[in-house]
């Protein structure tokens, strides 16, 4: 099991380093009643890559067995980690050429989050994982893997439960600090969230980049391994 998140790492990281989620997160602890709101944005997200994991672990699982394919190498894995490679360096490409991310929201939603409701919040989570190409490729890869593992049924789930947990902490920590001290985490919230939206663009093109070509080489050497 400890092997499995070791190889988890790298996808854990890639979902996890998403600067825009982690300003709407930011953005609605700002507003009024902004700790529930943040945390029902974050279950919403949540509640789809579990639902995500329940659906696609029980494909993958029938696939390997139907087919006997209990091997050292594992095509669909490398498969969909030359998939996230080439997203991942797509998204260098257009942040580089100053063009918006597919997968962030569109602009004028930005600036709705302060007068949505709790409900709202928990739909626009539930929405844009759904829709966000990337994470539904992380998140394949991820199952993937674990999968191609061998762990027991309780091992397999604890595993990708850990994953989704991790995969989620860069927007669960502004959370949790702001729960345990709200009057305190206000103006360091506030710093995270300009130097997020002054270094977007920096941030995007470097993890990208960095771990496009990771992705990449994973994917080609497990195709031809």
């Amino acid at each position: 099991m400890t092997t499995v998140l070791v190889d988890l790492l790298p996808l854990i990281i890639g979902a996890a380093l998403l600067p825009v989620w982690i300003i709407i997160t930011l953005l609605l602890l700002r507003s009024e009643g902004g700790l529930w709101k943040a945390l029902a944005f974050v279950g919403g997200s949540t509640l789809v890559k579990l639902a995500q994991g329940l659906l696609f672990g029980m494909v993958f699982d029938t696939a390997y067995k139907s087919n006997d394919y209990y091997t050292d190498t594992n095509p669909i894995a490398a498969t969909l980690q030359l998939i996230v490679g080439i997203l991942m360096m797509i998204t260098a490409i257009k942040k580089w050429n100053k063009e918006d991310d597919p997968d962030a929201p569109p602009p004028r939603w930005m600036t709705m989050f302060s007068g949505v409701s709790v409900v709202q919040t928990l739909g626009i989570g539930v929405l844009l994982t759904i829709v966000a190409i990337k994470q539904w490729v992380f998140t394949l890869s991820a199952l993937s893997i674990i999968t191609q593992a061998l762990l027991t049924q309780t091992e397999g789930a604890l595993t990708f439960v850990i994953y989704v947990l991790a995969s989620q902490s860069l927007l669960l920590a502004p959370i949790i600090i702001s729960a345990i001290a709200p009057t305190r985490s206000a103006s360091l919230l506030d710093t995270a969230q300009t130097w997020l939206e002054r270094h977007n663009r920096v941030l995007m093109i470097a993890a990208s980049s960095i771990f496009g070509i990771w992705f990449l080489w994973k994917g080609i050497t497990g195709l031809i391994n």
